[in-house]
């Protein structure tokens, strides 16, 4: 709960309170031209990441899921106890010795806020804003070489509470959308991208990967949505094998991106992708 003495203006827009690879910020003009959301729809988000599309619309009812379970109960400990996330973020140095202890913190046994406050300092600290995990699902970005980075945020991390509210969060397999979705919903699919090269894969957001079983499968789900009368919009890159998986039933609209989170350096700049309806 907010305390009197921090409430926002209601006009105060929240923004992603993470960097996030492939985020979409500067695509919302773009992206939100095909969000088309009726009067008691839900939004469904099962890749939420930086959550960007969500917390520009911020729609009234929402399901917002991922496969990474400390992304999750990140955004439960925003939505359940903001005060307590920006407590112990205030409490954090930029210090090389400080983040290399946090990051070999077993922290999956703490609390959410706990875990809310440790993602988003390794976030705001880390190489490049990257979030990456080896096998055995341990963070293993090194120490980013920022100056004056900004680890805490207050006002947005309480806009973004806020704009939560009426958002039920669950770590999922995207798949399980089918199961929730009605007709007249929105879902918006923004999974791990099809890689352009084969040196430029970079999935690993959970110690799974995403694999190319796993684009097929949501092929297959986005079209079993849209033939049930669900809103479906997919982001992916420019690859060719994005144009073969969305060949029929399915319109392609091409888009230029600017990214500057990326794991290489020469992945960054004005890259094309698609937007999938």
């Amino acid at each position: 709960m907010v305390a009197a003495a921090h409430l926002l203006p209601s006009d105060f827009e929240a923004k992603p309170f993470v960097k996030w690879v492939g985020g979409k910020r500067q695509l919302l003009p773009a992206i939100l031209k095909h969000v088309r959301l009726a009067e008691g729809a839900v939004y469904h988000e099962p890749f939420v990441g930086g959550g960007a599309v969500f917390f520009h619309r911020q729609p009234k009812r929402a399901f917002l899921t991922d496969s990474n379970a400390r992304l999750i109960r990140t955004y439960r400990g925003i939505k359940q106890d903001v005060e307590g996330v920006i407590r112990l973020l205030r409490s954090y140095p930029h210090d090389k010795d400080f983040y290399l202890e946090m990051r070999a913190r077993d922290i999956d046994a703490e609390s959410d806020v706990a875990i809310a406050a440790w993602f988003i300092y390794l976030n705001r600290t880390g190489y490049n804003g990257l979030y990456r995990v080896n096998s055995k699902n341990g963070f293993n970005v090194p120490f980013g070489d920022y100056k004056n980075p900004t680890i805490c945020d207050a006002d947005n991390l309480r806009a973004c509470s806020r704009a939560l509210r009426g958002a039920r969060i669950e770590k999922r397999d995207f798949a399980s959308v089918v199961a929730r979705a009605k007709r007249g919903d929105f879902v918006y699919f923004d999974p791990p991208y099809i890689p352009l090269t084969a040196t430029s894969k970079f999935t690993d957001y959970t110690s799974e990967g995403f694999s190319d079983a796993d684009q097929v499968r949501l092929r297959d789900v986005a079209l079993e949505l849209k033939r049930r009368g669900v809103s479906v919009l997919l982001s992916n890159s420019s690859a060719p094998r994005v144009y073969d998986l969305y060949a029929e039933h399915f319109e392609c609209v091409e888009v230029d991106a600017r990214r500057s989170v990326n794991c290489k350096p020469n992945g960054r700049g004005r890259i094309p992708e698609l937007l999938i309806r």
